[in-house]
């Protein structure tokens, strides 16, 4: 099954202080720990100019795996997509 597509939640998300990797998303009440990092795609360089450069992470947590994007110019992480641990592996 592919991952479903969501209208884009707000969150609060933890990064790594090297890198920038996410490390722990506030959802809610919910506070869920990325146990893996899955996919990176940059778009500093080619993105819509109306959104303005973002990054998009596919990270798995213990319970789903999440799309995440960062959107650089107003600093906001948002979920885009979400899909259970289950059927993903």
């Amino acid at each position: 099954m592919a991952m479903v597509r969501v209208a884009p939640v707000r969150v609060q998300v933890r990064t790594d202080w090297l890198n920038g990797a996410p490390r722990e998303i506030t959802w809610g009440d919910e506070k869920l720990p990325v146990t893996r990092l899955v996919a990176v795609r940059d778009e500093q360089r080619a993105y819509p100019a109306i959104t303005g450069p973002r990054t998009l992470y596919e990270v798995d947590t213990p319970s789903f795996r999440l799309a995440l994007t960062y959107q650089h110019r107003s600093r906001r992480w948002t979920i885009s997509g979400l899909e259970d641990v289950a059927r993903a592996a």
